[in-house]
């Protein structure tokens, strides 16, 4: 019996403040909801434990039963509760940092297989063609629902050692195996350059502590470089979220103000607000958001901000729809849970959870290639032999354009749409979204 009690006395005996934090504010007070356990339901749980302990084909220790009975409480709340070893808790802090060894990829566990968010950019991961809804279904030759509770430990590993992910993907019949070697993964969450004179990119992988900082410095770095944007696509494609705060920081760039996300939950501290400080960055110049099915959690938090602020148009696919809020809450014994507790709200009120962002203009999933055409009599004027050159060639600093455009067709269509918006406003127009 004293096992069956160290487990539900664990859940109450909570610290009063997380010491890693990467959606909300810690509760202000423990946890304290009295436990009431029928004597039958306490006889059936030890009488599980004593069979699988006596039975199970090989041997299985007190700690590791316990781990797995905290971890079905956890589970059976909902995907993103789950209990964290004192190593998975150093794991966690990693992520937020952004330092670690692995592959680069974000995953949730879902039914015995591992379905892929995002890979980060230049990840190992994202090299070998993961893509975002992929299935692990084995990892090194064992399928993942023999071993789920230790599947999302193997991604990770000691830099220069390999694992063979076998993945199942949509459109596919037979599985796809990849075999990636550990790297450290450095993610630099935010990465500009510009798309054409005049018009900004900034693509944003994950939200992590110095994101907002960074997105700052790297936008104040276009201007110097080549004065204020006329737009900036901001790209938010494949990316997993992270850190609430950044995201908050992230939207205080490019509002002037104004309420960011609610978050509402059964805790006092779980109810909050966060919102913008005076001040744009780009000072009104258009924005374009880029999202898709893989945007979740604080991506979808800057998209919903910034649409229902009208401050920019959203261009793409229905993001993920992971609106709800974790709190490391760390334990007194080690270790910690990641519990949910709040849902994530947009300016306007609306939930992300299972609903996700609707874009303003929805784009299908294709890709730009160039087509095979035969050949033809005339094509342009070009074409013809002795035809008269041009009298002033472009300078190339005029018709720079970013190669991507050629074979990205989200972003060469979120490029148009900021182009659309800059002619409206010079002709006196408005295009909202």
């Amino acid at each position: 019996m004293r096992l069956v009690f160290l487990m539900f006395l664990i859940l109450p005996v909570l610290s009063s403040a997380a010491a890693v934090d990467t959606s909300a504010p810690a509760p202000a007070a423990p946890l304290a909801q009295p436990i009431e356990i029928r004597a039958e339901d306490l006889r059936t749980f030890v009488s599980v434990l004593r069979a699988v302990k006596d039975g199970y084909v090989d041997p299985v220790d007190d700690t590791t039963l316990l781990k797995g009975a905290i971890n079905g409480v956890l589970s059976d709340l909902d995907p993103h509760s789950n209990f964290l070893t004192a190593d998975e808790l150093k794991q966690w802090d990693e992520d937020v940092q952004g330092v670690y060894g692995g592959l680069g990829i974000e995953v949730i566990g879902i039914d015995g297989v591992l379905r892929v968010i995002a890979p980060i950019d230049e990840s190992p991961a994202a090299r070998a063609g993961i893509r975002a809804g992929d299935g692990i279904v084995a990892i090194d030759g064992v399928a993942v629902a023999e071993r789920e509770n230790e599947a999302l430990d193997q991604l990770r590993g000691a830099v220069g050692t390999s694992v063979e992910l076998s993945i199942e993907r949509a459109g596919s019949d037979a599985l796809l195996n990849f075999k990636l070697t550990r790297e450290v993964i450095l993610a630099q969450s935010v990465r500009t350059r510009w798309l054409e004179p005049g018009y900004a990119y900034a693509r944003l992988s994950v939200f992590q502590e110095n994101t907002g900082v960074e997105f700052r410095d790297r936008l104040r770095k276009l201007k110097a470089d080549r004065g204020a944007p006329r737009g900036l696509v901001l790209d938010l494609r494949d990316n997993p979220g992270g850190v609430l705060q950044a995201a908050v920081e992230v939207c205080d760039a490019l509002l002037d103000g104004g309420l960011v996300v609610k978050t509402d939950g059964r805790l006092a501290s779980a109810d909050a607000s966060y919102s913008a400080g005076p001040g744009d960055l780009l000072d009104g110049a258009p924005v374009v958001v880029l999202i898709d099915g893989g945007s979740a959690s604080a991506a979808e938090i800057v998209a919903g901000a910034l649409k229902d602020h009208q401050r920019a148009l959203i261009v793409g696919q229905r993001s993920f729809g992971k609106g709800s809020v974790q709190n490391i809450l760390p334990l007194e014994s080690g270790g910690a849970i990641k519990l949910t507790t709040a849902r994530y709200y947009t300016p306007s009120g609306h939930s992300i959870q299972a609903q996700g962002i609707t874009p303003d203009i929805v784009l299908s999933d294709v890709q730009l290639v160039h087509e095979d055409r035969g050949p033809q009599i005339i094509e342009s004027e070009a074409t013809l032999s002795g035809h008269l050159e041009a009298a002033e060639p472009a300078s190339p600093s005029a018709t720079e354009r970013d190669p991507e455009l050629d074979s990205d067709y989200a972003l060469s269509a979120a490029l148009n749409a900021l182009k659309a918006i800059v002619v409206a406003r010079r002709q006196g127009g408005a295009i909202q979204g």
